[in-house]
């Protein structure tokens, strides 16, 4: 018996094994002829990229309707190959936005877009460990000099031979462009014309604004705190390479590290 997941109750039917060759419209109909029998869709969606091809997720107004439509459609036959049917594994967009609202599906998105990009920083730091790893000789240790040269005298010790990083993962350093989100955001290449209340200007505009911080003796940088990530994210998203000044030059904002 399928059964929805645990973070509440899922009203999206997720629909896959199904036949690729048919065209989008015809298979949208198709769907939506069969599991409107159930109940109420109030959305239905089939794409014909590749990665998403044979598959579909219909979304119903209550999750009462999904698990009856799971329980007696899954296995039947639709164009020839079988249905394979389970709950989706979140809340479509649809369901957030008819339970919560405009406010409430923007804060959703935000969420899964700070949750793509902690799998993305996470992947990346292990893609680079990695191949960090890869030009260590087995053992961890470094290669040794040759003993000898010709006629038998010891070779010269290479300067610095030895002597050991100061990290192991000193090469598994994350891009700042893969840094996972923080609720504080650090801001370079600030026009000198530009003081904390100009930023502040900019950056109270976004969900929980607390404060700008510039940093004494140190110019075109500065970080801009938040109550929570979804506020930084929004605010990077909308700010980074926002021309200011008369230079013309965008403002790079990342995340600061953690």
């Amino acid at each position: 018996m399928a059964t929805a997941l645990q973070n509440g109750p899922v009203t999206t039917v997720y629909a896959q094994n199904l036949e690729e060759r048919i065209k989008i419209p015809a298979l949208t109909e198709a769907l939506t002829e069969i599991f409107s029998e159930y109940g109420t869709i109030i959305d239905l969606v089939a794409k014909s990229n590749l990665k998403s091809k044979g598959q579909a997720f219909i979304v119903f107004d209550n999750a009462d309707s999904a698990a009856k439509a799971i329980e007696e459609i899954n296995g039947f036959e639709l164009f020839g190959k079988p249905m394979k049917l389970d709950f989706a594994r979140s809340r479509s967009d649809a369901t957030v936005k008819q339970q919560e609202g405009d406010g409430g599906l923007e804060r959703w998105k935000r969420g899964r877009l700070a949750e793509k990009e902690r799998k993305q920083a996470a992947e990346k730091v292990g893609v680079t460990a990695s191949a960090a790893g890869a030009k260590r000789p087995l053992g961890g240790q470094p290669t040794q000099p040759a003993a000898a040269v010709d006629g038998g005298r010891p070779a010269k010790t290479q300067k610095g031979a030895g002597l050991k990083g100061s990290s192991a993962n000193a090469s598994a350093v994350i891009p700042d462009e893969y840094l996972p989100p923080n609720k504080i955001l650090f801001l370079r290449d600030i026009p000198d014309s530009y003081d904390a209340d100009g930023l502040s200007r900019i950056f109270s505009r976004f969900e929980g604004f607390r404060e700008v911080r510039l940093v004494p003796g140190r110019r075109g940088i500065a970080f801009v705190e938040y109550e929570a990530e979804v506020g930084a994210i929004s605010a990077k998203e909308a700010t980074s390479g926002m021309q200011l000044g008369d230079e013309g030059k965008g403002i790079r904002v990342t995340y600061q590290r953690a």
